[in-house]
């Protein structure tokens, strides 16, 4: 078996090998005394097993070896060679784990452990050990689509875990003294961790891809539903997890379109012409590029859209080589291609090309046919073409060629600079090639560092922000999209209209109606593409920035690679991406900048200088010459340069820093240091310039020039990877939405404690409670609800509700009515109470003010709650004809009783109605509704008993068995059934008395009630007689008043309705329940 080479570090280390066998490059040695197993990169149970790898090393290794110039070279290709050679080993093992027989049993085994719903489904299971403080317990970690679960069951001891996905706030892989590696998993303050698998970063990757998924649907729906691949929950599984995870890596590192999946990858090398060099790298196949990274990936990379592909061939069968011919005169040679034949068959397919016999001999410097030489060779041709079909009104002109024109004839010094730029741009063109497949390599780094020339910018954002590819496959689209949102009328067009005069307003492109226009355009274009980020602040800023150097139609797709791909999430209304980017930012300060954070306790305020800076690219801080050679580094190296220019201010102003004494003093610091940042070479006019009208009290301070600032970024934190970067990002995401969910809790728990009696921390259990169980039906229905009612730019009270299924189970778990005989229907009666809008939806303060009443509430208090659950709204005409036997009400029955005052309400709700969320989905909050909303609560919680309606006679027998079912089981349950007969059969003897009034002719029946255990039987069985006479013209009926007098006569009943109830045990007993419950419903 192959094994990783390590360097021994032991002295003397090698007088304990015998050697065995040796070439130029390897040795094979034996250990001195018994045995024949070997050291170094391989290992094995016999000496035919070394020896077989031995002379593979010789046959397939040797011959490459001879062209690499140095020794770490060589070093670091065997060592790459190897990891591909145990990759391929490990494909065996992980087909075995993968047996379905396996996997079967663990799936019975996961089922019958923890009981949760059918639906529930198991992704993977892994060995390993759980640490229960220092002692590790072996066990098995099952991965399901909403819970991590752990089971083990040694030495008469078992262990249970389950984790919800949602409740995570940090997942990480760490390693200490005691674990080498681990993964930490922390929820609600508990820390738990899992060590000794046999494959961790397989196990860790699917965790992370779960968690993000859990939080993405259920937290985050703006982004989820932008993203059909993972809707059903149904359909996750571990291979298409891993293909996803890996597919997300590829697009953002390359950036291409979303949309790719990353097919296959293969190590190979790729000929560098200008370099005369091969480098080793992978070679990534997607449905429509064919991308290459070099090994450490900075050196070297390639994109090549299968769209420029003419031909695809092979010259040399021994050296494995794969040829691809491209518009433009340009061919590719990709070497040591493993399994190149089916490769190339593949490619071949894809691109549709055909291998001729004349070109069975072609080499790198390969000929193109006619057709190339007919295609045009200058990006402007290339995708000139779109921009024809575009509407009039749409320019085709940066805005900095209109309003700058370079004056050719009289050229001054800096603009002198600027064609030696051009000049150096042109040369690397001529090497590396232009256009989107040309070689991006360290040199064009550091020509980027120096500044994007003013007349390639537009072409270079285009190149490395991928959007050149987004423009190229949708040709006309822009055009279609202005056409179509021009003359709406949104939330967001009215934002844009307000904001569109604040954008670079010192700049003459933006004082007229020509970059106004097109700006307006732009905006109102991506409003109406993605309606769900719409407009945000910042945008504005951006655009009007790329619309300087780029074609209206090019800013427009610079703006959706931005948006969309390079900074996601940053522009909805939550802006949870720049806040992910910070809590990264904060990270990077603690690692590398370890004395300002020891100075500066509270890192918030990083966070809130730097919200800014991530929102626009440095654009708002920094003058507008110096911040365009920002935005140059961010398109080339995506957020990664922001991060390292970030860490540079702070470092550059470090003595200053720690030498202020508050926060506002550090603020005053860094805005004097972005206002004395200049760019010496730019050609913009002075007009322009806005360095160069600081005035000249700022002019005592020391100027630094931006490509200074940024080529020091890249020499002191260049070393960060987009890999740590990503790492980092993945991480704080959960911890910054759990952050804004704790932030929601507070804030509802501030609202609701005002009116309710609960202590804060019971109330936050039941919270805690309550959004679980809303969660709970999110885990196993795809159409639920209250998921697709859920939206975080809601009033913090509405964005988490349940529905009537959702409020029976919490009503089983909490209520201290539960153990009724007809607790159902008491659930549907309460829930059609507090659903006063009807829409079949009750928030958290409807819920908990309707438990508090059953808890904390006085006898009356409790009573009046009865009273107004056997009237309508909540009591209806259909219970009344059907009274409820005290079963159980099945699914179906419990939706369709829950909506059917729906209909009714909905016919008499007038124009002036309250909605509970005014203009839902379209992003309007309608203030006059909620204002009128709070008058309506003020005003019930003034409301009188006088006010209640009165009870009629179907209505009064349901009460009257409400009674009798919420006495039984209690120690006085005799005595209370005896005084409910009382009272009872007084109320009846009262009304009697009143019809004899209004019908003395009338017949009356007796309704006196026997004592003893047929007691409730004989009361309901003497109304059900009075009901089921000849029904007067006054039928008789009860008011509140009169309930609560006979009720009050009755010590025992008194006592029952107000003596303690112990909430926190109950709020114990539902939190250990609760799944349970749910998984049965």
């Amino acid at each position: 078996m192959w094994l990783k080479p390590e360097e021994v570090l032991l002295k003397n280390a090698l007088k304990l090998w015998l050697m065995e066998r040796s070439n130029e490059y390897f040795v094979l040695q034996r250990r001195r005394g018994h045995g024949e197993e070997g050291g170094g990169g391989l290992t094995g149970a016999s000496r035919e097993e070394i020896t077989k790898h031995w002379e593979w090393l010789e046959q397939n290794i040797m011959k490459t070896l001879s062209v690499f110039d140095s020794n770490e070279d060589i070093t670091s290709f065997v060592q790459g060679k190897i990891r591909g050679l145990i990759a391929e080993e490990g494909k065996g093992s992980f087909v075995k784990e993968d047996d379905p027989e396996k996997f079967r049993e663990a799936l019975l085994k996961f089922e019958k452990c923890f009981g949760l719903a059918e639906q529930e489904k198991l992704v993977t299971y892994y060995s390993c050990s759980y640490w229960r403080g220092r002692v590790p317990c072996q066990g098995w970690l099952y991965l399901s689509t909403n819970f991590l679960s752990f089971y083990s069951f040694l030495l008469g001891s078992e262990i249970k875990l389950v984790i919800s996905w949602d409740a995570i706030s940090k997942l990480e892989k760490t390693s200490n003294a005691i674990l080498t590696e681990s993964i930490h998993v922390c929820t609600r303050g508990e820390d738990h961790y899992f060590s000794m698998f046999l494959h961790i970063n397989e196990t860790f990757l699917l965790m992370e891809q779960l968690a993000n998924y859990a939080v993405r649907r259920l937290f985050d729906k703006e982004t989820f539903e932008n993203d059909p691949v993972l809707r059903d929950p149904l359909q996750i599984t571990k291979r298409g997890l891993e293909n996803r995870a890996h597919s997300e890596q590829f697009n953002a590192f390359f950036r291409l379109p979303k949309e790719e999946t990353l097919k296959e990858v293969h190590e190979c090398f790729l000929w560098i012409p200008f370099s005369h060099f091969n480098t080793h790298g992978k070679m990534c196949i997607s449905e429509n590029y064919i991308c290459f990274a070099s090994q450490d990936g900075n050196l070297c990379s390639v994109i090549i859209p299968l769209r420029e592909v003419l031909a695809v061939e092979t010259t040399d069968h021994s050296n494995k080589a794969v040829i691809i011919c491209i518009k433009g005169k340009t061919a590719f040679r990709f070497t040591e291609v493993r399994d190149f034949e089916q490769l190339l068959a593949k490619l071949r397919l894809k691109c549709g090309a055909s291998l001729s016999p004349q070109h069975d001999t072609i080499g790198p410097e390969v000929a193109i046919s006619s057709e190339t030489d007919s295609a045009p060779d200058s990006y402007e041709g290339r995708f000139g073409a779109g921009q024809k079909d575009c509407s009039k009104t749409v320019s085709t002109e940066a805005l900095m060629t209109v309003f700058h024109p370079q004056d050719l004839e009289n050229l001054d010094s800096k603009m002198l600079k600027e064609k030696m730029k051009e000049q150096l741009w042109n040369i690397l063109f001529v090497e590396c090639g232009r256009g989107v497949s040309m070689f991006r390599t360290k040199k064009t780094r550091d020509l980027v560092v120096r500044g994007i020339p003013e007349t390639l910018r537009g072409e270079l954002w285009l190149l490395f922000s991928g959007a050149v590819n987004d423009m190229a496959t949708n040709p006309g689209y822009y055009a279609e999209v202005v056409e179509r949102s021009l003359g709406t009328c949104t939330l967001a067009t009215d934002e844009i209209e307000r904001d569109l005069r604040r954008s670079l307003p010192e700049h003459p492109a933006f004082q007229s109606d020509t970059g106004i226009s097109a700006l307006r355009r732009v905006l109102t274009a991506y409003a109406y593409r993605n309606p769900k980020i719409g407009y945000c602040q910042a945008m504005n800023i951006l655009t009007s920035v790329l619309l300087l150097y780029a074609k209206e139609e090019e800013a427009f797709w610079l703006l959706v690679a931005v948006c969309e791909r390079m900074l996601p999430d940053y522009f909805n209304r939550r802006i949870i991406g720049a806040l992910v980017d910070q809590a990264v930012f904060e990270e990077l300060i603690r690692d590398h900048l370890p004395q300002l954070t020891e100075h500066m306790i509270d890192m918030t305020f990083f966070s809130s200088v730097s919200l800014s800076w991530f929102l626009t690219l440095f654009i708002s801080v920094l003058p507008i010459e110096s911040a365009v050679n920002v935005v140059d580094c961010f398109f080339f190296d995506g957020i990664k340069a922001i991060l390292q220019l970030g860490l540079a201010v702070l470092d550059y102003n470090m003595d200053k820093l720690l030498s202020c004494r508050d926060d506002a003093e550090a603020v005053t610091i860094l805005n004097r240091f972005f206002d004395n940042v200049t760019n010496k070479d730019s050609p913009l006019p002075s007009t322009v310039q806005q360095g160069s009208n600081t005035s000249d009290a700022k002019s005592s301070h020391t100027k630094v020039d931006v490509t200074d600032l940024i080529r020091e970024s890249n020499e002191k934190y260049g070393d960060i990877r987009y890999e740590d970067v990503h790492s980092m990002r993945c991480r704080n995401r959960l911890y910054v939405i759990q952050t804004l969910e704790d932030t929601t809790k507070q804030n509802v728990l501030r609202v609701v404690s005002q009116d309710v009696k609960f202590s804060l921390r019971d109330l936050e259990e039941l919270y805690d409670l309550f959004k679980k169980e809303h969660f709970y039906s999110c885990y196993w229905s795809l159409n639920s609800p209250v998921l697709k009612h859920h939206d975080s730019s809601l009033p913090y009270l509405e964005q988490y509700q349940i529905d009537c299924l959702q409020f029976r189970v919490l009503y089983h778990l909490l209520s201290p009515w539960s153990y009724s005989a007809n607790r159902d229907s008491l659930a549907l009666w309460t829930f059609r109470l507090l659903d006063e809008n009807s829409d079949c939806l009750i928030n958290f303060k409807e819920f908990s003010c309707a438990l508090d009443i059953m808890y904390n509430g006085s006898f009356t208090e409790k009573l009046k709650l009865l009273f107004k659950l056997h009237i309508p709204p909540a009591f209806t005409e259909v219970e009344s004809q059907s009274p409820s036997k005290g079963t159980e009400l099945s699914k179906e029955e419990l939706i369709r009783f829950s909506q059917l005052h729906v209909s009714s309400s909905a016919e008499d709700q007038g124009p002036d109605s309250v909605k509970k969320s005014p203009e839902k989905g379209k992003g309007k909050v309608d203030i006059q509704a909620y204002l009128k909303q709070w008058q309506d609560e003020l005003l019930k919680k003034e409301e009188n008993v006088k006010d209640l309606p009165r009870m009629d006679q179907l209505q009064f027998i349901q009460f009257s068995r409400t009674l009798y079912n919420l006495f039984h089981g209690d120690p006085e349950e005799e005595l209370l059934y005896r005084s409910v007969a009382v009272v009872t059969s007084l109320l009846l003897k009262m009304e009697e008395v009143g019809r004899k009034l209004h019908s003395p002719l009338s017949p009356a029946e007796d309704p006196s009630a026997e004592a003893g255990e047929r007691l409730q039987d004989t009361t309901i069985q003497q109304a059900t007689k009075v009901l089921a006479s000849p029904r007067e013209e006054h039928e008789w009926s009860f008011a509140f008043e009169q309930i609560l007098a006979s009720l009050l006569n009755e010590p025992v009943l008194v006592r029952f309705f107000e003596k303690p109830i112990d909430v926190k045990a109950k709020l114990e007993q539902a939190k250990s329940s609760q799944l349970r419950a749910r998984t049965r419903v």
